[in-house]
This record gives structure tokens, sequence and C-alpha cells, in this order.
């Protein structure tokens, strides 16, 4: 439910959210036939006009005398369709209050204009501005374009760190193979392993506007090549534990932090290996605190176990870094990794 408030009905936060359009998005499953290409972008300039349309838009809207932080994240469907995301408060990572139920909406680009229709008024995007004004016509503010980067991008290894992939060389993944553009491929396994490390990684995922859920840019960071933290384009989704930030069939993020696709993004990782007794039994989960483009989406959260697809069994000895190959052109640059004592 939202959150009650003492402004008047048509101004409250879940009004203002429905400022913008349509109808409720369920459709999590791959909306294209099997036997069909997806179409996939790896380079923006090639992208087309939907992906200058997605993206996440912040700014301010009266609501009542005052003036209230607002966010709407807009994702590209394909053929000029968008799903749009409200968040009052601000983006998520940027304000977001959760109290406050975000609203989901979909649109059409029309003519160089996404009209966003609601029941309380209407949204105009349009050059990287969402105008947004009342039924009575009445302008209450505008949301602009922002393009967010991750604190964290770009992080150079400190003393005492194993830089994995500096884009030189792919010679410490078995596997390991580079794009033209000096990226790495997925689907590598790090040479060495282990058990105790701080871990930094960026990655890129693809822009697929009419793939849906799981085949939607699929890759996954495989720490000790048993616990899974899921690579996906999962802009605008609900943060779930099969999404991007999600241990997968674990555990959810506090928070969804993916950023739009062709936006680098990065996952910076403090992992304590599970330990053993001297008799191989296990008396303590693994631990681990994640930031996802820089915002906390696990703090000390003891993994019960292997996630699917990891190696067998936990053990005692030091596992490798995997990166996950699921079909996709994810890449992967600026891995690093540095042993705790």
């Amino acid at each position: 439910m939202p959150r009650t408030s003492s402004l008047p009905i048509c101004y409250c936060p879940a009004v203002l959210a429905a400022l913008l359009i349509g109808t409720i998005f369920t459709d999590a499953g791959q909306a294209v036939a099997d036997d069909k290409p997806l179409p996939t972008f790896t380079d923006p300039a090639k992208a087309g006009p939907d992906y200058a349309v997605q993206g996440e838009y912040a700014g301010e809207l009266m609501a009542g005398d005052k003036k209230m932080k607002f966010g709407v994240q807009v994702v590209a469907l394909g053929d000029g369709k968008f799903h749009a995301v409200a968040f009052p408060g601000g983006l998520p990572g940027d304000g977001w209050d959760k109290s406050a139920e975000k609203e989901e909406y979909d649109a059409q680009l029309k003519d160089g204009v996404v009209v966003l229709q609601g029941k309380h008024g209407m949204g105009k995007l349009k050059d990287g501005v969402i105008t947004v004004s009342h039924a009575d016509g009445k302008t209450l503010g505008e949301l602009k374009r922002v393009d967010r980067t991750s604190p964290t991008l770009g992080a150079k290894p400190p003393a005492g760190a194993v830089v994995l992939f500096d884009g030189s060389t792919a010679e410490h993944f078995n596997g390991g193979k580079l794009t033209d553009d000096k990226l790495l491929v997925p689907g590598g396994t790090t040479k060495q392993g282990a058990n105790n490390f701080t871990l930094h990684v960026e990655f890129r995922t693809p822009f697929m506007p009419t793939a849906r859920g799981q085949a939607r840019a699929n890759s996954g960071v495989y720490l000790q090549n048993r616990y899974e933290l899921q690579v996906l384009d999962s802009f605008g989704l609900e943060g779930k534990d099969n999404e991007c930030g999600g241990f997968y069939s674990v555990q959810s993020p506090k928070v969804n932090m993916c950023l739009p696709p062709l936006a680098w993004q990065t996952y910076d990782v403090d992992f304590t290996a599970a330990h053993f007794d001297s008799g191989g039994k296990k008396n303590k989960n693994a631990v681990v605190s994640i930031r996802h483009n820089g915002v906390p989406i696990y703090e000390n959260f003891e993994l019960p176990g292997v996630t699917p697809g990891g190696e067998g069994k936990e053990t005692p000895a030091p596992g490798p870094l995997a990166l996950q190959f699921h079909g996709n052109p994810v890449h992967y640059r600026n891995i690093w990794i540095v042993e705790k004592k």
C-alpha cells in the first residue's frame, strides 16, 4: 500500500506516479520465437531511436505547494514500445522511498514523442525531458534524463592486488577470449582460486529490446565457481534473485541497482569462504558483502550453499572466479582481486 499523505488526494505520491502512463506490465516471458534471432546491439551508435529514449529521468514535481523529488526508469521493449517505472522520492539508490508504492506503465513512441497518459494527467517525453502536467493543464515540473555512473568505475587495483584482466590479455583465465576491442568474453575460469578476498568486476550488458526475462543479456559471476551473482539486463525490473544483483535461487538484492544496457556497471565484493572443522564438516557459511554500482545490496549475507550451476559442493579448497557464458554478448573489463589473510 502507498504511504498516507496529508496532501490533497490528487497530489499524493502514488498519484504523482500515475501522471505517467498506461497499464501494468506483467510479461516476464520471452516475447520472440526461439527460431528467430533477437535484435542485439553492443554499439550505442547503432542501437536506434528506442535506445535514445530508454534511460533514467529525475527531477522535482510540484506536490501541492511543495516540490517532491521523483525518478522514472524508461525501458525499451522494441518497435517503439516502452515500459515506465516511477519512483517517488528519487531513483533507486538515490532517494527512492520504498514505503511509497512505485507505479509501472506502458507507452508508445509516436512522431518523436512518448506520451505518458494517466488518470490524473500526463507526461510528454521528448528530447531527454519528461514534462509532467496535471489533468487541468497545469505544468507540475520536468524530469530530465540522467546518465548515472558507478563511483567505483575504473577503480585502480590497490597494492597487493592480482590483476585478472586489464584489457591486454586473457592469460589469467582458462578459456579466456577477447573481443576485437579488447573486452573479456564470458566463459572463462581463473587459473587460480582464492578463499577470502575482495573483488572488483566491471561488466556491460547488450541492448536486447525484444528479449524478455532470462533471455535478456544473461551471464553470471561465480564466486569460487560455487555461488552465482547474476548478471542480466534487469533495468526497471523488480530486483529478484534471478535478476541482476541476485544470488540465483537464493536471495534477492536489497535494491535493484541495474543501470540501462550498454552502461558499464560494477560489482565490488567482499567475500569470506565457508569454514570447515578438522573433520571436514562445514561449521560456518560463506559470508558476502556487495556493492552494485556503489550501492550496498548485501551486507554480511550468509550464503547457505552452492547455487544452481555452481561447482558440485562446498569444500575448504580455494575456488576460482568463473564468468558464465549464456549465449549473449555480455562483456567484462577491469577485474582484480585482493586475497585477505
